[in-house]
């Protein structure tokens, strides 16, 4: 195969330069990305934006990262590395899946950012995070009973309620920052129109007028609510 083709197009499958930078490395770039993301957003991030934040040029940020997708792939693969898996080792598998999917949905509403891309980050997820956090947790299926293909399928359930709610909640809270208020304060000036609109419709009314102080309680609620049903259904596959 050419030196110049890759297998897949990922930052992962990229033979690395051989010289290095001296005064710039890739987890500082990866380091400074991921605070401009969190800070200014997606649309903010740049080559040339982010090396001026650097005290370097574009040309140098392109020794360590061919490309603006590959940057993205490393600033996403390093927020992987931030969500927690526990060793199932004294605890159920339950509250260990528990664990990690509470800690992996904290991670994309803190990284709200995260919901625009995790589409098209390649076509394969490679990253060295990634694949730690999908290696422990199928040994946590695996521990829990699970066959080997079976954890698999049970880990990409989990996962797809976590990243779609977690994206949802997401989005809503940037939409949110964009105006300039609480989540509490939106809601407040919205729930009397909601309630207006919601007459003609009982069920509906109801729902919108009780009482309900703490939205982001409510918002963590309803994440475990869907969560320990999708246990619920995977527990029964255990007999």
């Amino acid at each position: 195969m050419p030196a110049d083709e890759q297998p897949v197009a990922s930052v992962w499958t990229r033979p690395r330069r051989r010289r290095e930078q001296p005064a710039l490395s890739r987890a500082q770039i990866v380091a400074e990305a991921l605070d401009l993301l969190d800070t200014e957003g997606l649309e903010a991030l740049s080559m040339r934006k982010l090396g001026a934040r650097l005290d370097a040029g574009a040309t140098s940020l392109y020794r360590h990262v061919a490309t603006k997708d590959e940057l993205i792939e490393l600033v996403v693969d390093e927020v992987y590395g931030q969500v927690e898996v526990p060793d199932i080792q004294g605890e159920d598998w339950r509250s260990a899946v528990t664990v990690c999917a509470t800690s992996a949905r904290a991670v994309l509403v803190k990284h709200a950012w995260m919901a625009s891309v995790l589409g098209q980050v390649g076509l394969a997820y490679l990253g060295p995070n990634v694949m730690r956090l999908n290696e422990r947790m199928l040994a946590l299926f695996e521990a829990a009973g699970f066959s080997l293909p079976e954890a698999d399928l049970a880990l990409s359930t989990v996962m797809a309620y976590v990243i779609g709610m977690g994206t949802t909640e997401a989005a809503w809270l940037t939409t949110l920052a964009r105006s300039g208020r609480s989540e509490q304060e939106w809601m407040d000036s919205l729930r009397p129109a909601a309630a207006e609109a919601s007459k003609p419709y009982p069920r509906l009314h109801a729902l919108t007028t009780a009482s309900n102080e703490d939205v982001e309680g409510a918002r963590a609620d309803g994440f475990r609510y869907g969560l320990e049903r999708v246990l619920d259904g995977l527990a029964t596959r255990l007999g």
